[in-house]
């Protein structure tokens, strides 16, 4: 699923400040055809997120073929409820945990996603970043990409590996379709992608031009499952039972849709230089939907605060519990590009520099920044989607992770 769980997920994975956070949209909708059915298998999926859905019949999508597949042999008729799924965990709660539908199809089966609110089923499939090559180009170790521009994805993991190594260039792109075009103009002579975006990409753009080869290693590969609301255990369990009976069609549909090759190599867990969360695997965290550019903010690079700019007077010290609340909403959306408590390496994204940078105008510019946003550089805008006492509440957490050197 923008990593799987599109995601990323694994979002994207993944997302200045870079909230992975809900998107600005209307209430999820239902696929008219067969809302009204109370038998109907309800399936949560993004309209626009290829190759895993879409709402366009005539390219539904992997995980759209597969929730028609699991529907058939529990013999209920399907219907699937709308959602984009750029903004991280939010859609899981609006959706599958408000009961608005049944069952979600693409997340990294994990135990620390959204904690013990989500049960999966078996795994799917495998998902992860891969290194994409021109043909005839061998690649069994990262070694063998010394010397070569690499194209990765800003906030991944590919990135961290490759940053820490200086016998190769790294070529920053904000996404899969942006990495594919810079190795097919000869602007990079490798790309380290979200692999299925890549694969799906190498087979339609790029008519199978390109060879792909799947990692394995920490915060680079995770097993896809189907998700379900902690209460519909009877429902996962039917699922299960239904799973080993589709292990052909699933495998055709990997096929289908570009997959990468399942063999994968592994990396040592000493290159990765940081870590990518398993939520990037999925649709559901901004860069993990890795079809689309993920909200990677620099809050380092934003601009002035504009005349007017709704950043009034620091209100009076928080409390403990308002920065709990703040260092929540962070640590559940925008720690994707930020880091678990604002924890981040890469100081251009270290929002715990904020005072070095900005000093007495830290308070302007973060209001500027997540209000407006910075589209150019991957930074959305937050206003409709975040309330000013969350905005509040924040940056209250980050005033107490503030470095002083």
């Amino acid at each position: 699923m923008r990593h799987i769980l599109r995601r990323a997920s694994s979002a994207s994975l993944i997302l200045a400040l870079s909230c992975a956070a809900a998107a600005a949209q209307d209430a999820p909708k239902t696929d008219g055809k067969t809302v009204g059915k109370t038998d109907a298998l309800r399936i949560c999926a993004d309209p626009s997120n290829l190759p895993f859905s879409s709402d366009d019949p005539a390219r539904p999508g992997l995980n759209v073929e597969i929730g028609r597949l699991v529907a058939d042999a529990l013999h209920r008729p399907v219907s699937y409820v709308w959602y984009r799924t750029d903004f991280g965990k939010r859609a899981v709660r609006v959706t599958m945990l408000s009961n608005q539908c049944d069952m979600t199809i693409g997340l990294p089966q994990d135990s620390d996603f959204m904690g013990p609110r989500v049960i999966f089923s078996q795994p799917l499939y495998r998902s992860g970043y891969v290194v994409v090559l021109p043909q005839g180009k061998k690649f069994a170790a990262v070694d063998d990409l010394k010397g070569d521009k690499v194209a990765v994805q800003f906030s991944t993991g590919p990135q961290g590996i490759v940053a820490a190594r200086a016998d190769m260039e790294g070529v920053t792109v904000l996404s899969p379709e942006e990495g594919m075009a810079r190795l097919a103009d000869g602007k990079a002579d490798a790309a380290f992608l979200w692999g299925p975006s890549a694969g799906y990409l190498n087979q339609t753009v790029y008519s199978g031009r390109f060879q792909l080869f799947p990692v394995d290693g920490q915060g680079l590969s995770w097993p896809t499952s189907i998700g379900f609301a902690k209460q519909n255990t009877a429902l996962r369990d039917q699922v299960d039972a239904v799973l080993p009976g589709l292990k052909e069609p699933v495998a055709a549909l990997l096929q289908k849709y570009g997959a990468p090759p399942a063999q994968a190599i592994r990396v040592n867990a000493r290159e990765s230089a940081t870590r990518v969360a398993a939520a990037d695997a999925s649709g559901f965290a901004a860069a993990a939907r890795m079809n689309q550019p993920p909200a990677a903010a620099q809050i380092a690079q934003a601009a002035q605060p504009a005349p007017g700019a709704a950043a009034a007077a620091a209100p009076a010290a928080p409390d403990e519990k308002v920065i709990a609340e703040g260092k929540e909403i962070f640590n559940g959306t925008c720690s994707h590009c930020h880091g678990p408590d604002a924890v981040q390496s890469e100081k251009k994204i270290d929002l715990r520099r904020l005072t070095i940078r900005y000093d007495a105008d830290m308070r302007n510019v973060f209001w500027k920044t997540v209000h407006e946003g910075r589209p150019s550089k991957g930074m959305p805008s937050w206003k409709d989607v975040f309330t000013d006492d969350q905005f509040e509440k924040i940056f209250a957490f980050l005033q107490t992770v503030q470095s002083k050197e």
